[in-house]
């Protein structure tokens, strides 16, 4: 599905019912969960395989950032941090929506963590996964790649510091060669047989402008929503210590460190992060319509 927004065409797809009536617990809403993938210049797919199984405790929303995956692609100067915040914030009140929870992974993340500084009274749960709320995780990501990667795989990401790849091939040469840092599960045939869509361009926008200068760290003790924290004790480009300071930072947030995953949580522990989703979901759930008196669903 598309929804024009701002200066843009947006893809978004939906797993799960908004309104369920059952027998047991009569009718009730489901939260909303946005899921954001990560890049700059992803694409929503590769959540869908481990997130779809929660489609039962939240309606589900993926969403391809402006330039990623099957939204309109545009001038590269529109690839900001700003216009994913704002875009999603238009997507909000597009679907006539009035709190959405928030899952963002890697890059999605630090959109997300930018949407709860500027609109947290519209924010119903926050999960940050595998990702920083300043750029200070490149400069420890390559000191990590120095001592953990491959002549091969420290020359491939040469251009991904400078902001300098020159075509979604060269990109995805890249994440094949990155590809068992990235996650302790990689699969080289897996990888080839699902491409996924990527924008090089999204990309060297990130790393080669904004990214640098993103920090979100003194604004984290604002945030108010239920939030939960999701890290990769392998992760070598978004490390666990960065998980540790948001969770810190943020009141009442609930820190959880996957110890067999690297950056690609999902991927690697797919039961073991859903799981811990699903139990923060069905928590906050159950803890909000204690003080409501509504009806809790299962």
């Amino acid at each position: 599905m598309y929804a024009t927004v701002r200066d843009t065409t947006l893809y978004f797809d939906v797993d799960g019912a908004g309104l369920v009536d059952d027998d047991r617990h009569g009718t009730w809403e489901k939260p909303v969960l946005f899921a954001l993938h990560g890049g700059p210049g992803g694409e929503h797919a590769g959540l869908k395989r481990a997130l779809s199984r929660l489609a039962d405790k939240a309606q589900i929303i993926y969403l391809d950032q402006r330039g990623s995956g099957r939204s309109a692609r545009g001038p590269r100067s529109t690839y900001t941090l700003d216009n994913n915040v704002e875009d999603l914030e238009a997507m909000r009140r597009y679907l006539g929506l009035d709190k959405i929870g928030i899952l963002g992974v890697s890059y999605g993340g630090m959109v997300a963590l930018t949407y709860a500084t500027r609109y947290g009274q519209h924010l119903s749960h926050l999960i940050p996964i595998v990702t920083a709320a300043s750029g200070r995780f490149i400069p420890r990501a390559q000191e990590i790649l120095a001592e953990r990667g491959t002549p091969q795989q420290r020359a491939a990401a040469e251009p991904l510091w400078t902001g300098a790849f020159t075509s979604d091939d060269q990109l995805r040469d890249y994440f094949e060669t990155l590809g068992p840092l990235y996650s302790l599960t990689y699969d080289l045939d897996k990888a080839r047989k699902h491409p996924r869509i990527r924008n090089h361009q999204a990309l060297n926008e990130g790393f080669g402008g904004f990214l640098p200068d993103y920090d979100v760290t003194d604004r984290l003790p604002e945030i108010t929503a239920p939030t939960l924290v999701i890290g990769g004790l392998h992760d070598w480009i978004c490390p666990p210590e960065f998980s540790a300071e948001i969770a810190a930072a943020i009141p009442g947030a609930d820190l959880r460190i996957l110890e067999r995953s690297g950056h690609g949580v999902l991927s690697d522990e797919p039961e073991a992060c859903t799981d811990i989703i699903r139990g923060f979901l069905t928590y906050t759930r159950q803890n909000s319509a204690r003080h409501t008196g509504t009806m809790t669903g299962p």
